[in-house]
């Protein structure tokens, strides 16, 4: 399979599974134990593609983002802009934490990722049923801006987790409704994906390594494909969380979860 085509449903797979609580991360690294052009096997690919699925963000919340832009002399405004802010530092620090002093890297096998994406199935099942019959509350608390700043540190931590589902599900559970908590978190994905994008070209590029013109050029395919996927994703996902529960992930994760260890210890039999 030609490298441009394998980027492509690389993208596709990252936009599909970027706003569901499914985890991205661990479906790429899943992908690519069969589709593995060279450069999706860097952290830089997967890392950087998120960013293009980030950009239906901005679109889909466009009128949202220009509301808070233009609003700031509102105290309710500043308040929620705060808010994300707090969110997103908890989430910078404790990044750079798992980076620069534990050197946390994504894993190069899916059983990681599998326990992550079974537990985490589970984890959806039994808040959820926690969850039911509450409707939470329509305004964002400083206690569930803390618990989402975390959440992020969970799913960056753990690739498998699902940074979107963990903020969503946390964000419900410390309160808030699913709408607002839908919203919040993928507001506050902009300012955090695009620093981890920033910070991982500065250090690819300060390490020594060059990407050649292919690659760069392999890299923006696959970020317009996630992007283009992505905006029909959040679309759907903003009408879904409207009257449903995320309890089908929970089954989903729990089934691809066993899938893959199963897959796993078959092949390390032979």
């Amino acid at each position: 399979m030609p490298d441009w085509i394998a980027v492509i449903l690389l993208g596709i797979i990252e936009g599909l599974t970027e706003f569901l609580p499914v985890s991205s991360t661990g479906h790429l690294l899943i992908a690519e134990q069969w589709i593995h052009p060279a450069i999706a096997r860097t952290e830089l690919f997967n890392i950087v593609i998120q960013c293009g699925a980030l950009l239906a963000v901005l679109v889909v919340f466009s009128q949202r983002v220009k509301s808070l832009v233009l609003g700031l002399r509102r105290p309710e405004v500043r308040d929620y802009l705060f808010k994300l802010s707090v969110s997103f530092v908890i989430t910078g620090i404790g990044g750079l934490f798992l980076k620069k002093v534990l050197h946390l890297k994504l894993p190069h096998t899916a059983v990681p990722v599998a326990v992550a994406t079974l537990v985490g199935g589970i984890v959806i099942l039994a808040i959820e049923r926690a969850l039911r019959g509450r409707k939470g509350s329509p305004e964002i608390s400083w206690r569930t801006a803390i618990v989402v700043g975390f959440a992020q540190l969970l799913a960056a931590a753990f690739p498998g987790t699902s940074r979107s589902g963990a903020c969503i599900l946390f964000a419900a559970a410390s309160g808030a409704a699913r709408p607002a908590a839908t919203e919040f978190s993928f507001l506050v994905g902009i300012p955090t994906m695009f620093a981890a994008s920033a910070l991982e070209i500065f250090s690819t590029l300060k390490s020594g390594e060059r990407l050649s013109g292919s690659d760069w050029g392999q890299v923006g395919i696959g970020s317009l494909a996630a992007a283009a996927t992505a905006f029909l994703v959040v679309r759907w996902l903003l009408r879904f969380v409207q009257t449903r529960t995320f309890e089908i992930f929970g089954w989903y994760r729990i089934v691809l979860g066993l899938l893959i260890l199963a897959f796993a210890s078959g092949s390390a039999q032979h």
